[in-house]
């Protein structure tokens, strides 16, 4: 199985999914425990959830599970966010802390290595690939990195997450029209709570990518998993009254960036080169 999977289109916005795969080799999932062999972490049905929400977007999918490297981490390594827990490039737990490998299984720094060659470089290779195309084609690209978690998730955050995080590192991966397009929206959208830049403030796509005076514009949407799963437990089945409820809200998220992109304002705003 390829490690990424492409679909082009000829518009200014990017969807990243680095975290949708559940793809685990064989002999991966042969030494993976019960808690990792249940691959709780998965951003279940993100593609679903955004799939023809905004004709002409790319699609950029990591068909890999993020138990065998993790496609929004630094592929150095770094944390990032020291000095709060959260999972490695290749995770030895669970978000709720758990050992996910067979004892003795957990991968070696030589296979951490492997992996970020024959999984993590490979989704990023082609993510670049789009960001400069499209960034050829309109002057401009937006990356907007489709992830969801559960909301409650003691060993990473305190009580209940927001519906909506967004995360653009405090302002730095986009300007300010862009994070203002998306929090304005899910401010606006009744019955359901927001944050930027809480506890999830961008992960490394968001951060690596995020270049605007270059003429890149990233920002992460995170998104509770109650918002259209029917319950986030096993088997995570997908609620279609549920997530149609959500998809009235990022479909117009969606549109509104494409509507800004394509404006001009944000290419104006461009350091010439």
């Amino acid at each position: 199985m390829s490690p990424v999977e492409v679909v082009p289109g000829d518009g200014p916005v990017i969807l990243g999914q680095p975290h949708g795969g559940t793809h685990v080799p064989d002999a991966l999932a042969a030494r993976l425990n019960a808690d990792g062999r249940a691959l709780a972490d998965t951003d279940w049905h993100i593609g679903r959830l955004y799939e023809g929400l905004l004709p002409g977007a790319t699609v950029v999918r990591a068909t890999f599970h993020r138990y065998v490297v993790d496609a929004s981490r630094d592929p150095e390594g770094a944390s990032l966010y020291p000095g709060q827990n959260t999972t490695g490039l290749c995770p030895s737990t669970d978000f709720d802390g758990r050992p996910i490998w067979q004892p003795g299984q957990e991968p070696s720094a030589d296979e951490i290595a492997a992996r970020r060659d024959a999984f993590h470089a490979p989704y990023h290779a082609a993510l670049a690939a789009e960001v400069e195309r499209v960034r050829t084609r309109h002057g401009v690209a937006i990356v907007y990195d489709c992830h969801s978690i559960r909301s409650v998730i003691p060993f990473l955050f305190p009580g209940t997450l927001p519906v909506f995080s967004i995360g653009t590192d405090g302002g730095a991966t986009c300007d300010k029209t862009v994070e203002r397009t998306v929090a304005d929206a899910c401010r606006g959208a009744a019955g359901y709570d927001s944050v930027v830049n809480g506890r999830f403030r961008g992960g490394w796509t968001t951060r690596h990518y995020g270049r605007p005076r270059e003429g890149v514009h990233a920002i992460q949407m995170e998104l509770a998993q109650r918002a259209y799963l029917a319950a986030e437990a096993a088997p995570w089945t997908y609620d279609p009254g549920r997530a149609g409820r959500l998809r009235g809200v990022l479909g117009p998220i969606l549109a509104g960036l494409d509507r800004l992109a394509r404006s001009g304002a944000l290419t104006d705003r461009r350091t010439p080169q």
